[in-house]
Protein backbone atom coordinates (compact mmCIF):
# COMPACT_ATOMS: atom_id res chain seq x y z
CA UNK A 1 0.00 0.00 0.00
CA UNK A 2 2.95 2.06 0.98
CA UNK A 3 4.24 1.83 -2.45
CA UNK A 4 1.46 2.66 -4.51
CA UNK A 5 1.21 5.85 -2.41
CA UNK A 6 4.43 6.44 -3.52
CA UNK A 7 4.30 6.05 -7.20
CA UNK A 8 1.11 7.81 -7.16
CA UNK A 9 2.46 11.19 -6.23
CA UNK A 10 5.77 9.99 -8.22
CA UNK A 11 2.95 10.05 -11.45
CA UNK A 12 0.98 13.19 -10.30
CA UNK A 13 4.36 15.07 -10.07
CA UNK A 14 5.79 13.76 -13.40
CA UNK A 15 2.18 15.05 -15.24
CA UNK A 16 3.21 18.61 -13.67
CA UNK A 17 6.14 18.25 -14.75
CA UNK A 18 5.47 17.76 -18.29
CA UNK A 19 2.44 19.47 -18.59
CA UNK A 20 4.86 22.90 -17.49
CA UNK A 21 7.56 21.76 -19.90
CA UNK A 22 4.96 21.40 -22.83
CA UNK A 23 3.61 24.47 -21.70
CA UNK A 24 6.80 27.05 -22.07
CA UNK A 25 8.00 25.13 -25.39
CA UNK A 26 4.81 26.22 -26.71
CA UNK A 27 4.70 29.48 -25.67
CA UNK A 28 8.24 30.00 -26.48
CA UNK A 29 7.35 29.01 -30.51
CA UNK A 30 4.29 31.32 -30.25
CA UNK A 31 6.62 33.92 -29.60
CA UNK A 32 9.01 32.89 -32.00
CA UNK A 33 6.76 33.01 -34.99
CA UNK A 34 4.47 36.34 -33.94
CA UNK A 35 8.04 38.02 -33.93
CA UNK A 36 7.70 40.15 -31.33
CA UNK A 37 10.97 40.65 -31.37
CA UNK A 38 11.97 42.17 -34.84
CA UNK A 39 8.45 43.85 -35.43
CA UNK A 40 9.46 46.11 -32.13
CA UNK A 41 12.43 46.86 -33.90
CA UNK A 42 10.85 47.45 -37.34
CA UNK A 43 7.87 49.70 -35.26
CA UNK A 44 10.50 51.66 -33.50
CA UNK A 45 12.02 52.54 -37.08
CA UNK A 46 8.79 53.66 -38.56
CA UNK A 47 7.69 55.77 -35.84
CA UNK A 48 11.43 57.74 -35.94
CA UNK A 49 11.17 57.46 -39.78
CA UNK A 50 8.04 59.97 -39.07
CA UNK A 51 9.00 61.44 -36.55
CA UNK A 52 12.04 62.84 -38.26
CA UNK A 53 10.03 63.94 -41.25
CA UNK A 54 7.34 65.50 -39.40
CA UNK A 55 9.98 67.17 -37.49
CA UNK A 56 12.04 68.44 -41.04
CA UNK A 57 8.15 69.25 -42.30
CA UNK A 58 8.28 71.91 -39.13
CA UNK A 59 11.23 73.37 -39.65
CA UNK A 60 10.58 74.52 -43.41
Amino acid sequence: MEQEKDNFWLIIGGVIALAIVLVVMLKSREMESAGFSSGYAESKAEVDKQVAKAHTMANK
